[in-house]
């Protein structure tokens, strides 16, 4: 079991090139990367590509703007975002509330 009530939050300044931090509490190993993220308005993940790995996100609360492969998706409560090996996608918080969301990266 994952208790991310457990965990301490982890602040990552600037994530892959994004604007302000994405604050995270995360489990990692050989298999898969799992987090629980939080993106206040105005902050950013940059662009990158997953080369080796799918992502999934999940969004809890907030609202967001995905990018995917120069496509635009909104994410709200309860949306699923999918972001397939070879892509490249950014998430960006335009709303009024913090982004919270669960994001898992399996290994590939």
């Amino acid at each position: 079991m994952i208790d991310f009530k457990r965990m301490d939050e982890t602040c990552l300044e600037a994530f892959y090139g994004g604007k302000g931090a994405l604050r995270a509490k995360m489990v990692s190993d050989d298999r898969n990367r799992i987090l629980k993220g939080r993106l206040v308005p105005g902050a950013s993940i940059g662009e990158h590509c997953h080369e080796t790995s799918s992502e999934i996100i999940f969004v809890v609360s907030g609202e967001g703007t995905v990018i995917l492969d120069g496509q635009e998706e909104r994410l709200t409560a309860d949306t699923c975002h999918y972001c397939r090996k070879g892509q490249t996608h950014t998430l960006l918080n335009d709303g009024t509330e913090d982004l919270v969301f669960y994001a898992v990266v399996p290994q590939q």
